[in-house]
C-alpha cells in the first residue's frame, strides 16, 4: 500500500515538473513574441495619451481604464480566436487584412494633419464639439478603434514568433502576451497622465528638492502630453507604412522592403559608430514618407474627392 503510495507521489511529482516546465517555455515564448512586437507596443503608448489630453483630472484615470478594457477586449475576443483560426486554417490571408488595418492608421493619422493645415475641421462635426460623457464616450471609441489596428499588428507579430508551437500553446503563449503588453501600455499611459497631479502633491510637501521637481512637474506635463499627441500621429503614419512594406515583401513583391533596407543598411555602414540607431531612423523614415502619401491618397479619395464633387454640383 505505502509502496503504491509512493508511486503515486512520484508520477505527481513528474507531472508537476513537466507542468513547471511548460510554464516555463511558455513564459519564455510570451517574452520572445513581447519583445518581437516591442516597437509597436512603444508607439501604442504614444497614440493613446491624445485620446486622454483635455479631460479634467477627476475622468483621467476612468478613460485609460475604458480604453484599456477596451483594448483587451480587442485582443482576446476579437483578434486573437480570428487570428487562431486564420493562422490554422487560411494562414495566407493574415497579412493582407493587416495591411488593411495599415492603410488605416496611415489614413488617420494623415486625416489630423490635414484637418490642421487645410482648415478643414468644423467643430459642428468633431469631437470637440461634444460635452461631458458623449464627449468622454466618442473619445474611448476613437482610441479603442485606433488600438485595434495596433493590437492586431501585436498579436500577429506575436503569432508569428511561436508559429511552429502546438495549437493550444500558441493560444496560451499569446493570451500572456495580451494581457501583459495590455498591463504595461495603458500602466505607462495612466503614469503619464497623472504626473501633474503627482507634481502637485510633491510641490505641497515641505522640503528643498521635492517643490521644485513637483513645480516643475506640473509646468512639464501638458507640454509633454501635447508632444505626445504629436508622436501619436506621427506614429500612425509610421507604424502603417512599415506594415504595407512588410507586407509587400510577405506577399513577394519585395522591391520597396529592398530598397528600404538598402537605404538602412548603406546609413548604418556610413556611420558605423552609431549604425544601428541611424538605420533605424532611416528605415522609420522611410515608413512614414511612404505611409504619409498613402494616408494622403486616402484622405483624397474620402474627403477631397467627395467635397469637390459636392461643390462641382452645386
Amino acid at each position: 500500500m505505502s509502496g503504491g503510495l509512493v508511486a503515486l507521489l512520484d508520477d505527481v511529482a513528474v507531472l508537476a515538473k513537466l507542468a513547471a516546465a511548460s510554464v516555463d517555455d511558455i513564459g519564455a515564448a510570451a517574452g520572445r513574441a513581447s519583445t518581437k512586437a516591442a516597437g509597436v507596443v512603444i508607439d501604442d503608448t504614444a497614440v493613446t495619451p491624445r485620446y486622454v489630453h483635455g479631460f479634467t483630472a477627476d475622468r483621467e484615470l476612468p478613460v485609460v481604464k475604458r480604453i484599456a478594457i477596451g483594448s483587451l477586449r480587442n485582443k482576446l475576443l476579437l483578434i486573437l480566436p480570428a487570428a487562431m483560426l486564420l493562422s490554422q486554417f487560411a494562414s495566407w490571408l493574415l497579412t493582407p487584412l493587416l495591411m488593411l488595418g495599415g492603410v488605416y492608421l496611415c489614413y488617420e493619422g494623415a486625416e489630423k494633419i490635414w484637418e490642421k493645415l487645410a482648415g478643414h475641421e468644423h467643430p459642428k462635426d468633431t469631437i470637440a464639439a461634444l460635452r461631458g460623457p458623449e464627449q468622454e464616450a466618442a473619445m474611448v471609441k476613437g482610441a479603442i478603434r485606433t488600438d485595434f489596428i495596433l493590437s492586431a499588428e501585436i498579436m500577429v507579430i506575436s503569432l508569428n514568433e511561436v508559429a511552429s508551437e502546438p495549437f493550444l500553446s500558441r493560444l496560451v503563449i499569446l493570451v500572456v502576451v495580451a494581457l501583459a503588453i495590455t498591463a504595461l501600455v495603458y500602466g505607462v499611459v495612466a503614469l503619464i497622465v497623472k504626473m501633474d497631479d503627482v507634481g502637485l502633491h510633491m510641490a505641497s510637501r515641505p522640503g528643498d528638492v521635492g517643490p521644485g521637481i513637483g513645480r516643475g512637474l506640473v509646468r512639464g506635463m501638458p507640454k509633454l502630453l501635447a508632444l505626445l499627441s504629436v508622436v501619436g500621429i506621427a506614429a500612425m503614419i509610421w507604424v502603417g507604412g512599415h506594415i504595407l512594406i512588410v507586407g509587400f515583401d510577405d506577399l513577394g513583391w519585395s522591391a520597396l522592403y529592398d530598397l528600404v533596407h538598402h537605404l538602412e543598411e548603406a546609413a548604418a555602414d556610413a556611420v558605423e559608430a552609431i549604425g544601428g540607431v541611424v538605420g533605424w531612423l532611416v528605415n522609420t523614415a522611410a515608413s512614414a514618407l511612404i505611409g504619409l502619401v498613402v494616408g494622403a491618397v486616402a484622405v483624397a479619395v474620402m474627403h477631397v474627392v467627395p467635397r469637390r464633387s459636392s461643390a462641382a454640383s452645386h
